[in-house]
This record gives C-alpha cells, structure tokens and sequence, in this order.
C-alpha cells in the first residue's frame, strides 16, 4: 500500500516523547527536520513502562508548556499528537478543566485489573540486560507502545535520543525484526552546561543531588580517556567508574560495558562499544552512557 503522503512527494518524521520537553528533544526535531518534510511530535506518558511501584502517576508534565516550545521550534512541527490513552482498561484516570489527564487514578499496565489489553511485543534478547534487570517490564512497554504510534502515525523516520542507549537499539532490532519500513535514527545526547545529560527527571534533583549526578558525566569522560590511552580492561574501568559515582554520594544501579550493535558485555575492549551507566542519586535514577570507538 502506498501512503498518501509518499504519493504527495512529502516524508513524514516521528519524535516520540513523553512530555515535559527540554533541549534534548527538541535536538531531535531539529534532526527530524534535516530528514523529513513533516513533523509529528507525540505527548504521551505510558503506562505500559511502568510497574505498579514506579513513578507514573509522579512523572513530570506540562502539556502547555510543552506546545510553547514546540512553537518556538525553528520550522516548527506539522502534528502533535497527544492522545488520551493508547490502551484499554477503563477509567484510568481523567482529563482536568485544563486539557491535562489527571494521573491520579492512572494505573500501569501491568496491573491485572482493566479491560483487557493483553498484547504485548518484546525484544527478547536486547531487553534482558541493564534497565532490562531492574525494570523487568519497560522494554515491553517501550516496544509495545512504539509498534501502537508507528502503526497510528506511520511515519519515514523515527528519531530517537541515544541517552536511551538500550531503548534505541531495542527499537531499531524490532523495527528490522517486524519489516517496519521505517529509519530508525540515534541523535546524540544533549547536555545540559555543567555536562549532567538532559532529562525530564533532572527537576526532582535536589541542588546537592545535582551536584553530585555530575559525578555521572565526569567518571565516564574518564573512563573514555583511559580506554583511548591503551586502558581495555573493562573490569578496571567499570570500577573506576563505580568508586567515583558511590564517593560522590550515588548509588550504582549499573555500570556495563557493551558492544555497541549486541548490547551484551565485553571484558576487554577490542571493537566499538558504549559505556552505560545508571545511578541512583536521593530518590531519581539517571541514565548516562558514552560511546568509545578504539
């Protein structure tokens, strides 16, 4: 089937978001726009990543604040599709006098209760390690709820940030996996001025707590330093690493070393790989990595 907008001569980019916009996704707009005729920016907090203890219903947004940035977009954006919920399990929650859905009442979809959504994609192999451990049903959400917008929006491009290292790999395998004929694009992670990775969960920081998040950044520069000076030995590094961040104050989640491509871990560095990181830092958990090409 042709879409109509090929038929047009025009190619449609996605930047799928949850909201609470910062820098960091409007450098992926900005890449859509190198790469696509048409913008679609999606809003949309899913509760399919979210296990019944994690922080949906304290995730961050600002719908209004998030259509002025999005004007402010040099060439702006062609659609921003905000739905209401993209599952259906009942009242999860409602829609305020301002447009806002209310999370109050919003539940996970892992719970058991609802009406029935019971279909799921899983990357299997990619989504075991790292966030995969300590966030078993993430990977599942993220897949699942990608494969709902590029079916709603069926997109050219899809432009993802690589601060979601395992996400964006997850994504590209399942879109190869699937026949999506879509370009899956990794933009590079935007930094704030002190070098702390932009993110939505950056605001519940503490000024101390930031502080010390720094410690994220600069371990890891350092450790691609010493790789790229003949250091290959990845235990050395992963421990360099970890002694840093857990003097500063944080709390390692994990710290591997993996192939760029497999994601799974290497012991001694001879090809390109990615350092990834994730630290708890008072009660937020950041995700870092770094790319090391020797």
């Amino acid at each position: 089937m042709v879409k109509g907008h090929e038929i047009q001569g025009k190619s449609i980019g996605l930047v799928p978001t949850m909201g609470y916009l910062h820098e960091g996704h409007i450098s992926l707009i900005k890449e859509a726009h190198k790469l696509t005729n048409l913008i679609v920016v999606s809003i949309y907090v899913n509760p399919g990543q979210f296990s019944p203890t994690e922080d949906l219903s304290t995730y961050p947004s600002d719908f209004h604040g998030d259509i002025q940035r999005l004007m402010a977009v040099p060439g702006g954006v062609d659609v921003v599709f905000h739905p209401y919920n993209l599952y259906d399990y009942g009242n999860s929650g409602g829609v305020g006098s301002d447009g806002e859905v209310e999370k109050k009442g919003a539940v996970s979809c892992v719970e058991e209760r609802g009406l029935g959504h019971e279909t799921w994609v899983r990357v299997e192999r990619l989504e075991k390690g790292m966030c995969g451990k300590s966030r078993p049903v993430f990977f599942r959400g993220v897949a699942t709820v990608v494969t709902k917008l590029f079916n709603i929006v069926e997109p050219d491009v899809a432009v993802f940030g690589k601060k979601d290292y395992q996400q964006w790999r997850i994504i590209q395998r399942m879109v190869r996996d699937l026949d999506f004929s879509i370009e899956v694009i990794g933009s590079d992670i935007v930094r704030e001025n002190d070098g702390l990775a932009m993110s939505s969960r950056n605001v519940h920081l503490s000024t101390e707590e930031r502080k010390k998040a720094l410690s994220i950044n600069r371990s890891l520069s350092r450790a691609k330093f010493a790789a790229e000076k003949g250091q290959v030995n990845s235990g050395e590094l992963r421990n360099m690493i970890i002694q840093e961040i857990n003097e500063a104050g944080g709390r390692i989640d994990y710290a591997e070393i993996v192939d760029q491509e497999t994601l799974e871990a290497v012991e001694e560095i001879k090809s390109p790989v990615v350092f990834c990181i994730a630290a708890w830092f008072g009660k937020v958990r950041l995700i870092d990595n770094m790319e090391i090409n020797i």
